[in-house]
């Protein structure tokens, strides 16, 4: 006997939603925001995409993967040549200008068990305000952990940093360990890693966006009448004697 194993909330993403699902949805992610103090969502990461990759890789398009080195390199030489051409006064505006137009910070903290943690912070927030949170919704809150990047595996170290200077915006991955000390074998470390209530969440942001709209009666299909082509009869010639049978 086959046994599915896809997860409850990819089967519900795949089947009809109702109304009164979506606004259960829609309540259940409003209060954790209440809780929490921002959104959050929780999904599941696939073993391909769990594998450490660039840390700001979010929802690129498909002209990001044309992006050839030649390409990078024609930029990079551009870019050169017009900062030399500016002002330090021109630039730093350029940048305040830049940065005003952010507003929002999109983190993903994946953990070792496969599961996404996603918030939203404003880029002037530090990164101490994503330490603030993990410490709410992970299961042991009391055991040391660090945050990376990779790759290359690099530590974020630095938690007065705010995010835009961090270069987490408009978004970033960044990954979730334990400091487990050398020796333990790390039972205490095992997951799950967020809290039973924080994970009940998982795939409601589907549930909450593909609601099934009200039936409506279907249109009565147009029919259309044929149109009536006049029939091509052969024209009659009139039959002219020749003058010899006349006589």
């Amino acid at each position: 006997m086959t046994v599915d194993s896809t997860p409850d909330w990819k089967r519900r993403r795949f089947t009809a939603v109702s109304p009164m699902d979506s606004e259960s949805a829609k309540a259940r992610l409003a209060a954790a925001k209440e809780k929490y103090g921002r959104e959050i969502r929780v999904f599941e990461t696939s073993a391909a995409s769990a594998t450490p990759s660039n840390a700001s890789d979010i929802e690129e398009t498909d002209d990001f993967y044309e992006f050839t080195a030649e390409d990078y390199y024609r930029i990079l030489a551009t870019k050169k040549e017009g900062d030399a051409c500016r002002t330090k006064k021109l630039r730093d505006a350029e940048e305040a200008a830049r940065r005003s137009r952010m507003t929002k910070a999109v983190i993903r903290v994946r953990f070792p068990d496969n599961h996404t943690l996603e918030a939203s912070f404003h880029p002037s927030e530090t990164i101490q305000s994503l330490v603030d949170l993990l410490n709410k919704v992970v299961t042991h809150p009391e055991l040391p952990f660090y945050l990376y990047t990779t790759p290359p595996k690099k530590q974020i170290k630095d938690m007065s940093q705010d995010f835009y200077s961090a270069g987490f915006v408009p978004g970033a991955i960044v990954y979730f360990a334990y400091n487990v000390p050398k020796g333990d074998d790390g039972a205490q470390f095992a997951g799950p890693f967020l809290q039973e209530e924080v994970l009940s969440l998982l795939g409601l942001e589907f549930v909450a966006e593909q609601a099934v709209p009200a039936s409506q009666p279907a249109p009565e299909p147009v029919v259309s009448s044929p149109s009536i082509v006049p029939e091509n009869k052969p024209s009659e010639k009139k039959m002219i004697k020749p003058k010899w049978l006349k006589m």
